[in-house]
């Protein structure tokens, strides 16, 4: 059995140029599924695991996360868009089709 159900991560490099996912707030808005998942109490040995990651070389969709086991990718604008990422998915299954890449 998996340590975490599923597993979310959010690309938070930052380039000089500006071409990156740090741009359009990933760290922020990392930080606030992790604060929704704790709130939701889903995390956790069994639940969820909310990261931050370097590039993972999609710029030009950013910003980006990408939930594993299943290998979905997200793109996201704002804490509504993280709230039903984090509610949908991470906490039921459910793929948040609009949002998805």
């Amino acid at each position: 059995m998996a340590y975490y159900t599923r597993h979310i991560f959010f690309c938070t490099n930052e380039r000089e140029d500006g071409n990156c996912c740090q741009h359009f707030r990933a760290s922020e808005l990392r930080n606030h599924a992790k604060q929704r998942a704790k709130a939701l109490n889903i995390t956790g040995k069994g639940g969820v695991r909310v990261n931050a990651a370097g590039c993972l070389d999609r710029c030009n969709e950013g910003p980006v996360a990408v939930v594993y086991p299943e290998g979905v990718w997200y793109t996201f604008a704002d804490e509504r868009d993280i709230d039903e990422i984090v509610d949908e998915h991470l906490q039921h299954g459910r793929v948040v089709e609009r949002l998805k890449l």
